[in-house]
């Protein structure tokens, strides 16, 4: 996924108000842009460090810029946007770079299901074959060398683990997908001690039949695009 136009630099001075962020740019200019991230941002924040960001042309924007790309001190590269992740699933699928999730012939994004007024990430069809449901997250929060997820208590996360559970007792197949935007994560695990309940729904989920996937992002200012399988452990 290439970035068009070209992301833009600048050093971060504060996220607060959990969408907005102040950053300083080359020229010494401060602005505002907006951070489109839900979570805590546990370890994803580096006050000093560059940040990359986006510019939409969208003029009834009140805060035309967008947060993509955080380096930490270590100097990981994270990708701040959580949106990106379901773009980046869904290119890596066309592009067939997740095995697990080849051989189907229709992708289909937001499409209403389950019991719980949701919506799954991607829906995958294909002739004489279970329809695969897709749900999505992305992690980055790296503790000790491991990235977990979640950065905070999820209920919506929890709703979509049941959500999975239902689509496998009902006939389909259902796969929980963390795209790893963290340059510095290669293993995957339940954050059990930030949302203890997620952790067990997800080993309950699994002991169902929901699959579990990670897949590791390449990030960079220029583009980013899934390059491979993770670690998983529960």
């Amino acid at each position: 996924m290439d970035f068009t136009p070209p992301l833009q630099h600048g050093r971060l001075i504060k996220r607060y108000k959990r969408f907005l962020a102040d950053i300083i740019l080359d020229d010494g200019t401060e602005i505002t842009i907006h951070c489109p991230n839900t979570g805590s941002m546990k370890n994803c924040l580096y006050p000093e460090q560059s940040v990359w960001f986006s510019q939409s042309d969208n003029p009834k924007r009140k805060y035309p810029y967008t947060f993509e790309i955080m380096q930490s001190d270590e100097h990981h590269l994270i990708g701040i946007n959580s949106g990106r992740a379901n773009a980046l699933a869904e290119e890596a699928i066309n592009k067939g770079i997740i095995d697990e999730l080849n051989g189907y012939t229709s992708l289909q994004r937001e499409v209403k299901y389950g019991e719980e007024n949701s919506r799954i990430d991607i829906l995958l069809t294909g002739q004489d074959k279970p329809k695969c449901y897709i749900e999505i997250k992305s992690c980055t929060l790296l503790e000790e060398g491991v990235g977990y997820f979640p950065d905070a208590v999820t209920t919506r996360g929890q709703k979509h683990l049941r959500e999975l559970i239902q689509m496998v007792q009902q006939g389909h197949r259902a796969v929980l997908l963390f795209v790893v935007q963290h340059s510095g994560i290669s293993i995957v695990k339940p954050a059990e001690h930030i949302d203890p309940l997620y952790a067990d729904l997800l080993k309950q989920a699994i002991k169902l039949g929901v699959e579990v996937l990670a897949y590791q992002s390449s990030i960079s200012p220029h583009a980013s695009g899934i390059i491979g399988p993770c670690k998983v452990i529960v």
